[in-house]
C-alpha cells in the first residue's frame, strides 16, 4: 500500500463494493488526495454515495479523478485490462444500512457477493456479510479456491450477552458461525476451497487464540484473517 510516487499517491487501482455499510465505503475518502481509480458498484450504492451523501463528492473534485463503474447482480465484468481478472457479482439479500432512508433504491442490488477469477483459472470468494446460507450459495462457493466469508459473531445473542441488549446477529444480517445452523456446520461439506473468516466483530471470543472457541475453528479447518494477510492463488 505504500505510495508509488511521493507522499500522495496510492497503488490502489479500484475498489469493489459489495455493499454500502459504512466499514466498506468510509475507507473510500482516505483515497481522496487526487489520485486516480475506479469504484465498481451497483447503480444503488453509488446513488447512495454520489447523490444522498455529499461528503462523497471529494472523490470527485476534478475531471477524472475517480472513475465510476455500474455493475449489476449476476454479472461478469473484468476489473482491469490487466491482469486480466474477472469479477461475477451475485445478490446475498435486500437490506441496507439503517442510515439509508431514500426510496427507489432495488432491493436486488443491496448486498452482494463477489467472486474473482484471476487468468490461471484461480478463484477467490469474498462476502464479508452473509444473511442467509442457500443451497445455490453452496454450490457456488464448491467451486472456489479461497472463501473469505463473514465471521463477525460467534453466537446469533452474541451483542446481548455483552451488552445487555440490542438486535440478534441474524437481526442484523449475519449467519453467527457457531450454532447448528451456524457457519462452521453449514459449510462443513465444502471441501475445495482453503476457508477464511473476515470482517470479525470484537467481541467474536474466536480472536482470542487460547479460547475453545477459537480451537473449534481450526479443528473445523478455518482460519482466521488478520492485519496484512496476504494469500497465494
Amino acid at each position: 500500500m505504500h505510495p508509488r510516487n511521493g507522499r500522495r499517491d496510492s497503488p490502489i487501482r479500484g475498489v469493489l463494493l459489495t455493499s454500502a455499510d459504512i466499514d466498506q465505503i468510509a475507507g473510500l475518502l482516505s483515497l481522496r488526495e487526487l489520485q486516480p481509480f475506479q469504484v465498481f458498484c451497483t447503480a444503488s450504492i453509488r446513488r447512495i454515495l454520489r447523490e444522498d451523501n455529499s461528503v462523497f463528492g471529494m472523490l470527485n473534485r476534478v475531471p477524472e479523478q475517480v472513475s465510476w463503474v455500474e455493475i449489476k447482480p449476476s454479472g461478469t465484468f473484468p476489473l482491469f485490462p490487466e491482469p486480466g481478472l474477472r469479477c461475477t457479482v451475485f445478490s446475498l439479500g435486500n437490506r441496507y444500512p439503517a442510515y439509508v432512508t431514500k426510496p427507489g433504491l432495488r432491493n436486488e442490488e443491496a448486498l452482494l457477493g463477489a467472486t474473482i477469477e484471476s487468468p490461471s483459472g484461480k478463484r477467490v470468494a469474498y462476502m464479508p456479510a452473509v444473511p442467509a446460507i442457500t443451497d445455490s450459495l453452496l454450490q457456488r462457493l464448491e467451486t472456489v479456491d479461497l472463501l473469505l466469508f463473514d465471521g463477525t459473531f460467534w453466537s446469533d445473542d452474541e451483542l446481548i450477552q455483552v451488552q445487555g441488549s440490542g438486535a440478534t446477529a441474524r437481526e442484523m444480517g449475519h449467519v453467527p458461525v457457531s450454532g447448528t445452523d451456524g457457519i462452521l456446520r453449514k459449510l462443513a461439506p465444502l471441501r475445495r476451497p482453503r476457508k477464511v473468516f473476515l470482517h470479525v466483530n470484537n467481541t467474536n471470543p474466536m480472536l482470542d487464540e487460547s479460547s475453545p472457541e477459537y480451537a473449534e475453528v481450526r479443528a473445523a479447518g478455518w482460519e482466521i484473517a488478520e492485519d496484512g494477510t496476504s494469500f497465494d492463488l
